[in-house]
């Protein structure tokens, strides 16, 4: 069962003749959200974005989970964003959260998990030389370290941003130095239409906080 909420907060939001309103950003495509990550609501979450990627690290280490999903979108074939978390163990860093948000500009998403502020990365994006690079089916995409210190000041998470047929790709790391996993050139796979072998996927972890 997915649940509706505000992509930019952990409002509540209310519905009135199709239209979504946040208490605190007005009106909004709502987020939606399992209340539990299983392999029945992770299907209901495919079949709500048909036409917009869902992106995980591919393929999953042993040992690592899908821990939560969400997207954003008032209809199935409107969807503006999604997310995904898969929690694992690393040698160096022991627990590692990865989060992954792909959005449209404004959605404001990727800067909530990030816990940048506002809705889209600032001017450090495609500034200068790319810290890291994902690949992405048959692209290379090259991703800018966004500050997360003026936020909160706290140094917990590492924030990666970059863009990718038009969109805002976001992977925010937990704990910060769990970027240098992404020194192994990752690869992240849009899950959407890969079928049976989802089966396999396991669930379960510690949901993130975001």
């Amino acid at each position: 069962m997915l649940v509706a909420g505000c992509p930019r907060c952990r409002s509540v939001v209310t519905e009135w003749q199709g239209t979504w309103a946040c208490d605190d950003h007005g009106p909004t495509d709502p987020l939606w959200r399992p209340s539990e990550p299983t392999y029945d609501s992770f299907a209901e979450h495919l079949r709500r974005t048909p036409v917009f990627p869902t992106y995980l690290p591919w393929p999953l280490g042993p040992g690592w989970q899908l821990s939560d999903f969400a997207l954003v979108g008032s209809q199935p074939d409107s969807s503006t964003a999604t997310l995904t978390c898969a929690t694992g163990v690393s040698a160096l860093d022991g627990p590692v959260e990865v989060i992954v948000v792909a959005e449209e500009p404004g959605v404001g998403l990727g800067a909530r998990c990030a816990g940048t502020g506002g809705a889209d990365p600032g001017d450090e994006v495609g500034r200068g030389t790319s810290d890291v690079r994902v690949r992405l089916g048959h692209q290379s995409v090259p991703m800018w370290t966004v500050s997360t210190s003026g936020a909160d000041g706290r140094f917990d998470r590492s924030v990666v941003v970059g863009e990718a047929f038009g969109r805002w790709l976001w992977i925010v790391l937990r704990p910060a130095s769990a970027i240098l996993l992404l020194r192994d050139d990752w690869i992240l796979k849009d899950v959407s239409g890969l079928g049976p072998p989802l089966v396999e996927l396991p669930f379960g972890g510690e949901r993130p906080t975001w």
